[in-house]
């Protein structure tokens, strides 16, 4: 889990509490097109999911878990323009309190962009096996829809003992047992603001949310 920019001071693993992250965000910009839309994660508030059908509402835990970063002072501005740009695709920014995993760190305030569900990108509850197969084809200007979710897997496993996402972890199972896509032709190139050029954006790009 890397800063786009490297920005940072500090880098401080933890959860929010309040949250449930889902792939239920359409994705046309980074994981998929306007016209074959990927699906990324999202933060969903607590109180909003607990009215829809989710097929894995029983087993799910009242935290998510994630990094916060402390961003340098001086770079405030620019790494907050970047991802206003970035996030443009259906996500809103609100604050919430973080717990780091470090239990002799105080709470933090913590700005996060979550998919509200009145923005056009929101699917809302969607079947898992559905979400995998999207995912399991889906390849837009940032890579593809399977990478993003595999890294996004992968970094939660390293995070900690404690920051195990059985949805997350169940997408990835139903995604590794499909066969992966022939691919044709090169995916297409995202705008000068938006382009992918190293390996450490595509990471803080699967940890926005979070």
């Amino acid at each position: 889990m890397c800063s786009r920019f490297m920005r940072i001071d500090r880098r401080i693993p933890g959860y929010i509490k309040g949250y449930v992250r889902r792939f239920w965000q359409a994705s046309e910009d980074h994981r998929g097109t306007p016209d074959a839309p990927g699906r990324v994660a999202t933060l969903i508030q607590r109180s909003f999911w607990e009215t829809l059908d989710d097929p894995q509402r029983q087993t799910e835990e009242d935290y998510v878990w994630g990094v916060a970063y402390h961003i340098i002072p001086s770079k405030v501005k620019e790494v907050k323009e970047y991802l206003d740009i970035r996030e443009i695709n259906g996500y809103s920014i609100q604050y919430t309190p973080f717990h780091p995993a470090d239990t002799r760190l105080s709470d933090l305030h913590c700005l996060v962009y979550i998919g509200m569900p009145d923005n056009p990108q929101f699917l809302g509850a969607l079947q898992p096996q559905e979400i995998a197969e999207t995912i399991n084809v889906s390849i837009g200007p940032s890579g593809e829809n399977r990478e993003y979710l595999l890294h996004l897997e992968k970094a939660l496993e390293d995070l900690s003992v404690d920051s195990y996402d059985e949805h997350i972890t169940d997408l990835a199972r139903r995604v590794r047992a499909l066969a992966p896509p022939s691919r044709s032709s090169q995916p297409p190139v995202a705008s000068d603001a938006l382009r992918k050029v190293s390996s450490t954006e595509e990471q803080e790009e699967i940890e926005k949310e979070v």
